[in-house]
């Protein structure tokens, strides 16, 4: 057991280490128009390709009479890649990827109120977004399961009502 713990310490503290990649190109995997339908409502997510040195992205979520929306961008800076967004207008909330691989991407902002990490996985057709982090020092997560779905498609009526 206690080789397992310190060989879990040791992979912790090379990934800690690890340079964040340098590049859009490795998130090309996120490019796309994504919507989740579930019986609560729409979730949409749409994000440019990397052209120009930055992957534009948007969200609006449709839960009855709510609409939620937020506005994103990632792009390459002096320190790494940032994930930065702005929901409904407010300022925007800066996190860092931690990591980039293949079909992931972690980002982090310990110091922010909540989300603390940002998280996209890819799994072929399906692209999973998550946010977790604390409130009021208990965990806490969202998670929106999307599909590939074609520019500007809705989920049907009775999916998003």
């Amino acid at each position: 057991m206690k080789r397992a713990a310190a060989a879990c310490a040791v992979l912790l503290a090379a990934t800690a280490a690890a340079p964040a990649p340098r590049s859009l190109d490795d998130l090309s995997w996120m490019t796309g128009h994504w919507l989740e339908c579930t019986p609560r409502g729409e979730a949409m997510e749409t994000w440019s390709d990397a052209r120009g040195g930055v992957m534009l992205g948007f969200s609006k979520s449709i839960r009855g009479t709510r609409t939620d929306w937020e506005l994103a961008r990632i792009e390459p800076r002096p320190e790494g890649i940032v994930f930065a967004t702005s929901p409904k207008g407010q300022p925007a909330a800066t996190f860092a990827a931690v990591s980039i691989t293949t079909g992931e991407a972690l980002f982090e902002a310990r110091d922010h109120d909540f989300p603390q990490r940002v998280i996209y996985r890819r799994d072929g057709d399906r692209l999973t977004g998550r946010i977790e982090g604390t409130i009021a020092g208990k965990p806490r997560a969202v998670e929106w399961h999307y599909r590939r779905a074609a520019p500007g498609e809705a989920c049907p009526a009775a999916a998003s009502q």
